[in-house]
């Protein structure tokens, strides 16, 4: 049975994180598991809308390993062009709802239902999502599928800003 739900166009600039001077198309070999789809399965590429919900994940990401931050910088922080694209709208608790989720919250105990729904919106087609970040809950993530390690429809906006200090914890962060 097919998920319901509406579109939205993710077109815009969005923010990733990388390590200092990595390729920012790049991606991981084998690809990783996350919140929203299993490596094995399908690869994805996670964009935030702003620079306090990148760092918010970043922040959660290190404290689900228990990883000092400087350990993890300098970091790149690339701007990324988003052309007009349909994609499937969870970026509200309404909507989590209508696909049988919560709101996302840290931690990776919950992942096999939300795996299961990207999963399933990546099998009937959809490019990606929007919806909220499970770190900074008034922020928004862009997941966007990617088939394979080179095309993407995101497009990295040069230079990136070169963040060699942790940045200050976002206000409303969770962890």
């Amino acid at each position: 049975m097919a998920l319901v739900v509406a579109p939205v166009d993710a077109s815009g600039e969005w923010f990733r994180h990388v390590p200092h001077a990595a390729n920012p198309r790049s991606r991981p070999r084998p690809p990783g598991d996350s919140r929203w789809q299993r490596g094995s399965v399908i690869d994805a590429l996670y964009l935030a809308d702003d620079e306090q919900t990148v760092w918010a994940e970043w922040y959660r990401h290190l404290a689900e390993f228990g990883i000092p931050p400087m350990q993890q910088l300098p970091r790149d922080l690339w701007r990324v062009r988003v052309p007009a694209l349909e994609v499937a709208d969870l970026s509200d608790e309404e909507r989590l709802q209508d696909v049988g989720l919560p709101l996302p919250r840290p931690g990776r105990t919950a992942w096999p239902r939300f795996q299961s729904v990207g999963e399933a919106l990546w099998r009937e087609g959809w490019p990606g999502f929007i919806a909220p970040s499970a770190a900074r809950p008034e922020g928004r993530v862009l997941c966007l599928f990617v088939g394979d390690s080179v095309s993407s429809p995101a497009e990295p906006l040069p230079p990136p800003d070169v963040v060699a200090e942790p940045p200050a914890p976002p206000p409303g962060m969770r962890t």
